[in-house]
């Protein structure tokens, strides 16, 4: 009888922690959506940050992608990293999926699943290509480095580029 109890108890609480683990999925499964407008998406973002004089900050990945996650979860659990990004960046991402590989705007910006992913474009508030970043480049052992993505947010933010700050 003990033995039973104990097998139940085991079962009931293997259930319990693969359900959370699937809700935490789920959760970050909305990060990259497949049936969204990319383009139109990119368009509000552009126009957002032509008014709020910022850059656009593409993520292009897809929620299959456990390095684009992390890299996400990474920004918005250092504050430094978030503000940063905030201050200087609108964000938009794009998925790549077997649902949705948006080719005619991944076209549109030279083809940078080429590098894997997940991989960034930063736009000026005028829609123009600045920068695409490989992100195997902000990595350090087995994530991303902060001090190397806070690097590429000051690198490729919009005061780095005013030719008066050099």
């Amino acid at each position: 009888m003990k033995k039973i109890i104990v097998l139940t108890l085991s079962l009931l609480v293997f259930s319990y922690n693969s359900m959370a683990q699937n809700d935490s999925k789920t959760s970050d499964s909305k990060l990259y959506n497949p049936s969204a407008n990319a383009q139109l998406d990119i368009a509000k973002a552009v126009q957002k940050a032509k008014t709020e004089g910022k850059h656009v900050l593409l993520q292009l990945g897809g929620n299959w992608c456990g390095w684009c996650l992390l890299f996400d979860k990474k920004v918005k659990e250092s504050s430094v990293l978030k503000a940063t990004m905030e201050k200087n960046y609108v964000v938009c991402h794009v998925n790549y999926s077997q649902e949705n590989k948006n080719e005619a705007v991944f076209k549109s910006l030279g083809y940078p699943q080429r590098f894997g992913f997940p991989v960034f474009v930063i736009l000026d508030g005028d829609g123009n290509r600045l920068h695409t970043q490989n992100s195997a480049y902000l990595e350090e052992g087995k994530g991303h480095s902060e001090k190397k993505v806070l690097d590429f947010f000051k690198h490729w933010g919009p005061e780095a580029l005013k030719p008066e700050n050099y």
